[in-house]
């Protein structure tokens, strides 16, 4: 089991990891000196075992609120999970409805004797238009 020195506070520390974790427990020790550091820097020397608790336990806050934090965020995504599977539900009911019936369009056709039939009115409303205009004139 490999030995390795962390340095917390100022002071090494012989600690014994398992192989291939003495990345990690370097990450942590940094993790754990950075809090000491603030300590040490607003209170000045303390004991070692104070300066451990009171890191640890700033440690132990700051990671209470990341796991308020990720559960937050874990229900935000369980909502969102929820209205993704609801609209992919949604577009597979619509690609599985049939096809609407085409609507259908009535054009109206205009037969082509109405034109002229219309043109002959016109004129002969024209010449009793005249003939009103004319009587008018001779009666007045």
């Amino acid at each position: 089991m490999p030995e390795v020195t962390i340095h917390i506070g100022g002071r090494g520390f012989e600690v014994s990891c398992q192989e291939g974790e003495q990345s990690y427990l370097h990450s942590a020790a940094k993790m754990l000196d950075d809090e000491a550091q603030v300590l040490s820097d607003q209170i000045g020397r303390m004991p070692e075992a104070r300066m451990l608790l009171m890191a640890g336990l700033m440690l132990a806050d700051k990671t209470s609120a990341e796991e308020e934090r990720a559960n937050e965020l874990e229900g935000i995504l369980a909502g969102i999970k929820e209205q993704l599977a609801a609209k992919d539900a949604e577009i597979a009911e619509l690609r599985a409805a049939p096809a609407p019936e085409p609507e259908r369009i009535e054009v109206p056709v205009v037969p082509p004797q109405l034109p002229e039939a219309l043109a002959e009115l016109a004129a002969r409303a024209e010449a009793m238009a005249q003939q009103v205009e004319e009587k008018a004139e001779a009666a007045g």
